[in-house]
């Protein structure tokens, strides 16, 4: 195994912590900051830069074998990481219907980034982290080069221990500027590092007391039980104080509406900030009705971790959900 040098592409991190004036905070007497992980790497931005960085440290070279969906930018990530640090990289998608089909914009990057793109069937899919299925699925496609196990797995999002741990550096990061910062989540190895990341160190001076906050972009209530046990395998136990506030999903992953693109237009305009929609834009938005709602306290500073930016190429076809 070979070791890789992620130094050679040349993060910027600490990440950009940008203020911002905007008056439906403002008028709260709360403060809005910007924590522009967007800005890390142009091809892994935000947290993709911050979860994949100690997975592909620990793979040390060897294939990398992961999941996602037709649209997944933890897929579209880890295959732009393998162009640039010379590793294979093999991405399972959910769906062999698509196997048959023109590969759409997502898929296109993956596969143009040299990843060997493999197409299962949604109920296996779905049972992906059963020890079983993982063990036949590493056999079938574990990288065709040398042992069937000679790979690195990396599961769906990306979230794992080492992810947790990675997102760590954020929130230590922002140890002492905010009592609020927020994270749109996927599948919560970000809010699970980024929460014990802002905890004080033991025997560290007092320090303001922060919250992490999470806005689930995904329906089911799944995510609390997640974070939890991200959060067991990656520090031994519940780090940090965090919560997340599930309103703000529009529909599901891969949905918006109307009102959701007018809100990212509007903020676009304000601040001259391009707006994610699939997190960012259902992050700032909650923000902004949390706000209103009241549930800052006057004084607060909140910070806003803008994880990506918007990819036209990466987006799915606009389905909108029902208002």
């Amino acid at each position: 195994m070979n070791a890789i040098d992620l130094g050679t592409l040349r993060p910027r991190l600490p990440s950009p912590l940008e203020p911002v004036e905007d008056e439906r905070f403002a008028r709260h007497g709360v403060r809005l900051l910007l924590k522009r992980d967007d800005l890390i790497h142009p091809s892994l931005p935000g947290n993709k830069w911050r979860k994949l960085a100690p997975n592909l440290t620990a793979a040390a070279g060897r294939p990398v074998l992961t999941f996602g969906g037709a649209y997944s930018n933890h897929l579209r990530a880890t295959a732009a990481a393998g162009r640039l640090l010379g590793f294979r990289t093999i991405g399972i998608v959910r769906g062999d219907e698509l196997a048959d089909r023109p590969l759409n914009p997502s898929l296109a990057r993956c596969a143009a980034d040299g990843m060997r793109l493999r197409f299962v069937d949604r109920g296996t899919y779905r049972r992906k982290t059963d020890p079983d299925v993982l063990a036949s699925l590493v056999e079938r496609f574990g990288g065709g080069h040398g042992a069937p196990g000679d790979c690195r797995v990396i599961p769906e999002g990306g979230s794992n221990a080492l992810a947790a741990q990675g997102c760590a550096e954020l929130g230590r990061e922002l140890r002492g500027v905010s009592e609020v910062v927020a994270v749109a989540c996927g599948t919560g190895g970000t809010l699970a590092g980024l929460a014990a990341g802002l905890a004080p160190s033991p025997g560290a001076p007092a320090e303001r007391p922060a919250r992490a906050l999470g806005i689930p972009v995904l329906r089911g209530g799944f995510l609390s039980e997640a974070v939890a046990a991200l959060q067991r395998q990656a520090f031994g136990g519940p780090a940090g104080d965090w919560w997340l506030d599930e309103r703000f999903h529009f529909g599901g992953y891969a949905r918006t509406t109307p009102a959701l693109d007018a809100f990212a237009e509007d903020f676009e305009q304000r601040h001259g900030l391009p707006v994610e929609r699939l997190y960012v834009a259902k992050l700032l938005y909650a923000l902004v009705t949390l706000a209103d709602e009241g549930a800052f306290r006057p004084g607060t500073s909140v910070t806003a971790v803008i994880t990506g930016s918007p990819d036209p190429v990466a987006q799915p076809p606009e389905r909108p959900a029902q208002s």
